[in-house]
């Protein structure tokens, strides 16, 4: 078989395999179980993450870079494309900023852990036909180790992670700042500034303070006149309240949903005040972080009842075979 038919097969494989695994994404309650290997736990795996090993900045400016890098790396929108529209994000194969060992995609890994960064799946420039799954890297481990140096001074991470964005994955060039602060953030992983808890649990009030930093980050950048780095941190922020949104399922948590909605619509309200250049935005922004507080003992209230349980997580996340009845 020829390069150009071998190549042909690999994509039809792949983008078969993909489909299988979509239509189980769309029966599953959560899209995480999407991507989990079927070897994994599902309760450790979608009920708790790493922990991150974020040092601490040195100063202002470059806490307010990694924490919009933070933002957008935790944004599926920031990759775009096919990737975005499965729900994936940097943190989907990174989790904290790390690996994820139980990332397994139909079409684009071979054993857990993997993924082919040259897959036609989700690239039109960099697929090239082979079905080549690699390692995940750890970016929280030693600098040493990977492929691209993070020296501010050899100028390699930044066009590195813009090709990834733009050309791996198909999606839009990340506006300067959000850039400049995916850079920061990688940089500021480190071995050094891992907690000695190794795994954290995943909760609605995690995910809630992950948008509320993205929404800081948006007014800081608002306030600046950077309209479209505000943009991309509300887009953030509002894509994780999606995500606690998803776990607060089922009739019995309709008034939580119709909080979570009520607070994703005041951002969105937020970005018109943004593109309109409103003098009042960050007013705006200051009174629905003190609103998001409210929705937090709301949503703590009920978490019990909902996806962010343990005991319930594990009730939901029995996947079936593709082709077997569940």
């Amino acid at each position: 078989m020829d390069r150009r038919r071998r190549r042909a097969a690999v994509l039809a494989a792949g983008l078969a395999a993909a489909a299988a695994g979509a239509a189980l994404a769309a029966q599953a309650p959560l899209r995480a179980l999407h991507w989990l290997s079927a070897a994994a736990d599902p309760v450790r795996a979608l009920a708790t993450t790493p922990s991150e090993c974020l040092r601490a900045p040195a100063d202002a400016q470059t806490a307010l870079s990694v924490e919009i890098g933070r933002a957008a790396f935790r944004s599926p929108l920031t990759l775009g494309g096919q990737a975005a529209r499965a729900g994936m994000a940097c943190e989907t194969c990174h989790q904290a900023g790390r690996d994820n060992p139980d990332f397994q995609f139909p079409g684009l890994s071979g054993a857990p852990g993997t993924a082919d960064v040259t897959s036609s799946l989700f690239s039109s420039h960099r697929g090239d036909g082979i079905d080549d799954p690699r390692p995940i890297p750890d970016l929280s481990g030693p600098k040493a180790r990977l492929k691209v140096s993070q020296d501010p001074a050899s100028g390699r991470l930044e066009p590195f992670i813009r090709g990834l964005v733009t050309e791996e994955f198909d999606g839009p060039p990340p506006s300067p700042a959000v850039l400049a602060g995916l850079a920061a953030y990688v940089r500021s992983l480190d071995p050094a500034a891992c907690p000695a808890t190794a795994r954290a649990p995943v909760t609605a009030a995690l995910y809630l303070e992950d948008a509320r930093r993205a929404v800081r980050a948006a007014r800081a950048l608002a306030v600046r006149g950077d309209a479209p780095a505000a943009l991309e941190m509300l887009a953030a922020a509002r894509a994780r309240l999606g995500q606690i949104d998803e776990r607060y399922a089922g009739a019995a948590l309709a008034r939580e949903r119709e909080r979570l909605a009520e607070a994703d619509q005041g951002l969105a309200r937020a970005g018109q005040a943004v593109r309109a250049g409103d003098p009042d935005v960050a007013a705006d922004i200051d009174r629905w972080l003190a609103r998001s507080r409210r929705l937090g003992g709301e949503l703590a209230r009920r978490e019990g009842a909902s996806l962010f349980a343990p005991e319930r997580l594990a009730r939901i996340a029995v996947r079936p075979l593709p082709g077997k009845a569940p």
